[in-house]
């Protein structure tokens, strides 16, 4: 036997102590009542007499016993069951160097790579994430898991500052993505990789080719504009960074993110600039990695414990109940006249 609560079994020692307590508060207030109250008035007044209070007392502590220690969920012997295979694995790796802070998409490149990875959220259904943010290095802002809310919360707090300042390293990113990833579970795994394409270091096809050696496919998204070059601003926020007395300028560069999207065995998608129901993350997700999910997910039995709780919660709520009914009153009265109206219309 074994119990998926242990720490309820203290609840349950306790049980016994509690009696006693509820022993001796009813010794010490019906001696104060016998010393207040005319002998003619003590039957009506006083509580139970001691067999029928003996008799409550073993019912309702049997039956709080009895479901708190249902509530520590015993199991013994298993059962098979037929349960959905691994869901799909999904890293984002969001590039968030300063010129992710150019803003021709609007209002920014982060700040768009950031709503649609809201939208990807939307769109996991079981599926579990996590969030690496990049730029010299990458750093894991958020584990592996479907908790929605958790995931958002580290989505809005990624700034250029959640990454170690430095050149842009793609290859750092996806170094990240696969050390959050159990390789254990490969066929279940993939990588989103959102970047402006700028990559400092060039080393990222040699992870791109690691990815590769896993199955681990690598899913490109270019943010920018490849037509254009376009200005960042500075640090203060209010100018444009500014490099040897000219102002830096940054576009879209598409060739390494669709280097790494082959080598990997993944496919490179460039984001509009303007926001459409094709072009967002969710809808990539849905387009690409959900068909892949879809094929993986299949049913196979499971052994798993039995959970054996009703066989003690049912009697203990029925000796609750009878409890309740050696009461003296209002509760017990009603109840009794509730019994009584259904056994009549029975």
């Amino acid at each position: 036997m074994r119990f998926v609560h242990p720490w309820m079994l203290v609840l349950v020692l306790l049980v016994p102590v509690a009696g006693a307590f509820w022993t001796f508060l009813r010794a010490r207030s019906e001696t104060r009542l016998r010393a207040i109250v005319a002998p003619s008035l003590q039957r009506r007044l006083l509580p139970n007499r001691p067999k029928t209070f003996l008799v409550q007392a073993i019912l309702l502590l049997s039956g709080l016993a009895l479901c708190l220690f249902a509530a520590a969920r015993p199991q013994w012997g298993h059962s098979t069951q037929v349960v959905a295979a691994k869901s799909r694995n999904v890293v984002v790796a969001l590039d968030v160097s300063r010129s992710m802070l150019a803003d021709d998409v609007r209002p920014n490149r982060l700040e768009r790579a950031k709503a649609d990875i809201a939208d990807l959220v939307d769109s996991l259904e079981g599926d579990r994430c996590a969030l690496v943010a990049f730029r010299q290095k990458g750093a894991l802002l958020c584990p592996l898991t479907t908790d929605r809310a958790f995931l958002r919360a580290a989505l809005e707090s990624a700034t250029p500052d959640s990454a170690p300042r430095g050149e842009t390293d793609l290859g750092a990113a996806i170094r990240t993505a696969l050390q959050a990833l159990d390789p254990a579970m490969d066929d279940h795994n993939a990588i989103i990789l959102v970047s402006d394409g700028g990559d400092l270091r060039n080393n990222a096809f040699a992870y791109a080719h690691a990815a590769k050696k896993r199955g681990i496919p690598i899913f490109t998204v270019g943010l920018g504009d490849p037509s254009r070059e376009s200005t960042i601003p500075d640090s203060s926020g209010k100018g444009v960074q500014m490099f040897k007395g000219q102002p830096v300028k940054v576009r879209l560069e598409e060739d390494a993110l669709r280097k790494i999207a082959v080598e990997s065995g993944g496919r490179y998608v460039p984001l509009a600039t303007a926001g459409t129901a094709e072009t967002t993350l969710g809808a990539i997700y849905r387009r690409f990695l959900r068909q892949v999910a879809a094929q993986e997910q299949a049913e196979e039995e499971e052994l798993r414990a039995t959970e054996r709780f009703g066989i003690f919660l049912a009697p203990g709520l029925m000796l609750v109940l009878a409890a309740a009914l050696l009461s003296r009153g209002r509760f017990a009265g009603k109840l009794r006249r509730s019994l009584a109206a259904s056994v009549d219309m029975g």
